[in-house]
């Protein structure tokens, strides 16, 4: 307790809800985070996955790992590209509609094998998938961008950032 007493005298009481921006906090890594990301866009632009593939990618890492921040970003990103509500809101059940090429079924897969590693036989199932409707370069940039974006799920939800309305729900 006299140690409690003590970090509170000394000003370095933290406030049990508040958390570090660790982004903010540690600006140098998050900018090389950021560089990264920029790489791993360019990788998939080279490889020909367009925007709304690496959004939906973006989105659906994003709903396994229940990050609000990068779900409320990344679907504007996915509307300003093209992408259509309808699609956005039945992919958590992607697999049991016919809205999504087998291109687009193929990265999905793989991006939540991704994101979930830990079940072989989905994996290497997903794998397979990936093998018949993707070439080489394009699996390659689905893995980095679900890669990336379990990385910036990581970093939102340990910062709890904040979803505030955007300007249309104001």
């Amino acid at each position: 307790m006299a140690e409690q007493d003590q970090a509170r005298a000394n000003g370095h009481q933290h406030d049990q809800g508040r958390r570090v921006f660790v982004d903010k906090q540690s600006p140098a890594a998050y900018q090389a985070f950021r560089e990264a990301a920029e790489a791993v866009r360019a990788t998939a632009a080279d490889a020909g996955l367009d925007r709304r593939l690496v959004e939906l990618i973006n989105i659906r890492v994003s709903q396994l790992n229940g990050c609000a921040y990068c779900l409320s970003l990344h679907t504007r990103a996915a509307l300003r590209a093209g992408e259509t509500s309808q699609r956005l809101g039945v992919l958590p059940a992607w697999r049991d509609t016919e809205l999504f090429s087998p291109r687009e079924r193929a990265a999905l897969a793989l991006a939540e094998a991704t994101t979930d590693p830990r079940d072989a036989v989905a994996q290497e199932t997903a794998y397979a998938v990936a093998r018949r409707a993707l070439g080489e370069d394009e699996i390659s940039a689905v893995i980095w961008v679900a890669i990336a974006m379990n990385a910036f799920n990581r970093v939102s939800i340990l910062s709890k950032h904040p979803v505030r309305a955007s300007a249309q729900q104001q």
